[in-house]
């Protein structure tokens, strides 16, 4: 990366401190011409539905052929002209790349086996369907897997897992660190109400300490977590864009009261495509709840509070909700704006990770260019080329060797769309 060859074209004997000086004028002068480095750090793909039939054990495809008949989607984008970009390779890689764009990391899109609808929102199944839904989940992870080979080393898969049996979870966790989803696990949806245990119970202790023992990342997409509303289509997706933030960010929250982060301090955790500037501002509302209950903060019912949620609770807090955000959540911050990049600082820089949302209407594509030119137009263009590139590099383990050399023939020039100086 940028900054590994300062390090070593800094350090070289340039025959003492005129020659060093020379040396990082030289860099600095090619850095500047250098393109840009682009990742993805949100797109979404998946399998045609029959698509994912040979990934499936034989004991299950006459019971796929029977629900592929029958299945509805539930989407309008997967049922257009358009849909192919979830799975068509080729397209999708001269997609990106006409972008600008040299990786992605790969959330899913359309509905594995079995499940109800796109697996992103559909919520855990019932004991008596978990088997089917499981063996449906594992198929769109091998089919992922080979997708990503298609294009080595440019591609970060995310796996799904189901949070019902947390054995069978770790198994899957395991298995998809050693066969190259690089892009870690999605955070299954667990809505209130729902049949399993909550997000915070101890049950799934288990699956914390195999993503913080194997380092793999644990991703929270936004749109997860949200009750069934029910009733009238129009109604119900009208009420679920009004709250989708709300219980997106309330794992997070869930997780770090719970002291998850506090047992598992290497887990390492990103919010994305989930309103950037709300958790910035909710972690505010819950450093005030912390120093309540801690009794670092006074007022008249403060005492009352505490009472309420109890002493032992209270002892185990340890630090500020906000220290976590800053020692284990990344973001991923979606067609990022002016008003975000604005905010860099809070979150900090080296946490933010620009994503573009392919293949999805509301994405940056094909205009990620100007998309990316006004959102960084007062970012020093070191810390852009962190936010937009060099940050998911580190994070999600890409080759730098490899994107720096894709981005040379594909990458947009720094005048394009980085800021001066």
């Amino acid at each position: 990366m940028y900054l590994l060859c300062y390090t070593r074209y800094s350090a070289a004997d340039r025959g003492g401190a005129k020659g060093l000086l020379e040396g990082v004028v030289e860099l600095d002068a090619r850095m500047a011409s250098e393109p840009v480095v682009i990742v993805s750090a949100d797109c979404h793909a998946g399998a045609p539905i029959l698509g994912y039939r040979d990934y499936l054990a034989a004991e299950w495809r006459d019971d796929f052929d029977r629900w592929a008949r029958e299945f509805v989607n539930p989407w309008s984008d997967l049922d257009d002209v358009y849909a192919d970009r979830n799975w068509d390779s080729a397209k999708r890689l001269r997609h990106l790349e006409e972008d600008g764009i040299v990786a992605e990391v790969i959330f899913p899109n359309t509905a594995p086996p079995f499940c109800p609808q796109t697996s992103l929102v559909a919520g855990p199944p019932s004991a008596a369907d978990y088997q089917r839904r499981w063996a449906g989940l594992q198929a769109h992870n091998r089919w992922l897997a080979d997708f990503c080979q298609e294009t080595p080393g440019r591609r970060a898969g995310i796996a799904q897992i189901l949070f019902n049996d947390p054995d069978a979870a770790v198994a899957e966790i395991t298995w998809a660190r050693e066969n190259g989803l690089t892009g870690g696990i999605l955070l299954p949806s667990i809505p209130p109400g729902a049949t399993i245990p909550p997000i915070w119970d101890e049950s799934y202790d288990r699956i914390w300490a195999a993503c913080a023992d194997l380092d793999v990342p644990i991703n929270h997409h936004g749109g997860s977590g949200s009750p069934d509303y029910g009733g009238k289509p129009g109604m119900a997706r009208l009420v679920y864009l009004q709250e989708f933030t709300f219980y997106s960010h309330r794992n997070l929250w869930l997780l770090i009261w719970a002291g998850t982060f506090e047992r598992h301090p290497s887990l390492r955790y990103v919010v994305t495509e989930q309103s950037f500037a709300g958790v910035l501002d909710d972690a505010v509302k819950h450093d005030g709840l912390h120093a309540i209950l801690t009794g670092a903060a006074e007022y008249e019912s403060a005492a009352a509070m505490r009472e309420l949620v109890g002493p032992a609770f209270i002892q185990d807090l340890g630090r500020r909700p906000s220290d976590y955000l800053r020692q284990n959540i990344w973001f991923g911050v979606s067609f990022m704006g002016a008003a975000e990049a604005g905010r860099r600082h809070e979150a900090g820089v080296g946490r933010m990770m620009w994503g573009s949302d392919y293949p999805h209407t509301e994405s940056t594509w094909p205009d990620s260019r100007k998309s990316i030119s006004a959102a960084v137009a007062g970012v020093p263009a070191e810390e852009a080329r962190r936010i937009l590139g060099l940050n998911a590099i580190e994070f999600y383990g890409f080759d730098p060797d490899l994107l720096t050399s894709t981005a040379s023939r594909i990458g947009p020039a720094p005048a394009e769309i980085l800021a001066a100086g």
